[in-house]
């Protein structure tokens, strides 16, 4: 498995915002979305360690911390992702998948892990690449988040959430694009159309660390 990054720190998003975690990244994505914060990690020449489900799960388990995050690049494009969820689970760990929305979710929900997954609005450029069939297959514990940058993709959100009834089927988050949209103007919009059960969430690491910095 590829790699590019492991490390603690604290979840800046999903339903875990704000506890402690274990993240690995992997190197490699099937997107290039616009504003992607990782881009670095999708790079052909992005350096990474060849590890195997084996040595993650003992690092993991090392840390002593026991909600551990698997993000990207598109860590469900890693050949060996099904035995390391497996191996994670089978020690009695939280693991969040933080997965892109182009992946057919339906191969990894025999046994499950907790999906955090974005649908690509508009802004991203990526939006053709959204298999919304993933939508109906999220339960009570994933989240899916919506990245925002402008009121068309709010517009585009809020058709979603009525279109696949999300609030009865998972977390809901809104969550501006860095730089490109103020939240007050995310509220504003919840407001507007009384967006019961959805939830503004903030980057928390990007507020508490320079915005460029890895590793946290």
């Amino acid at each position: 498995m590829k790699v590019a990054e492991k490390f603690t720190s604290i979840n800046g998003e999903g339903m875990r915002a704000g506890e402690i975690a274990v993240f690995v990244r992997f190197k490699g994505c099937n997107l290039r979305c616009s504003y992607c914060d990782t881009l670095w990690a999708n790079e052909p020449e992005c350096p990474y360690n060849e590890e195997t489900p084996e040595e993650i799960l003992n690092y993991v388990l090392g840390t002593g911390i026991h909600n551990v995050t698997l993000t990207g690049g598109e860590p469900l494009l890693q050949k060996d992702i099904r035995n390391l969820i497996h191996l994670l689970l089978q020690a009695g760990l939280q693991v969040e998948v933080e997965t892109n929305g182009a992946v057919a979710l339906a191969a990894f929900c025999e046994e499950r892990p907790v999906f955090t997954m974005d649908y690509k609005l508009p802004s991203s450029g990526c939006e053709e690449h959204m298999i919304t069939e993933n939508m109906k297959l999220l339960e009570r514990n994933d989240t899916v988040k919506f990245v925002s940058g402008s009121q068309e993709d709010l517009l585009k959100a809020l058709e979603l959430i009525r279109t696949y009834d999300l609030t009865n089927r998972c977390h809901v988050y809104l969550s501006p694009v860095f730089g490109a949209i103020e939240p007050m103007q995310i509220v504003e919009f919840m407001l507007k159309h009384r967006l019961n059960g959805v939830r503004l969430q903030i980057q928390m690491h990007k507020v508490i660390w320079d915005p460029d910095e890895r590793g946290v």
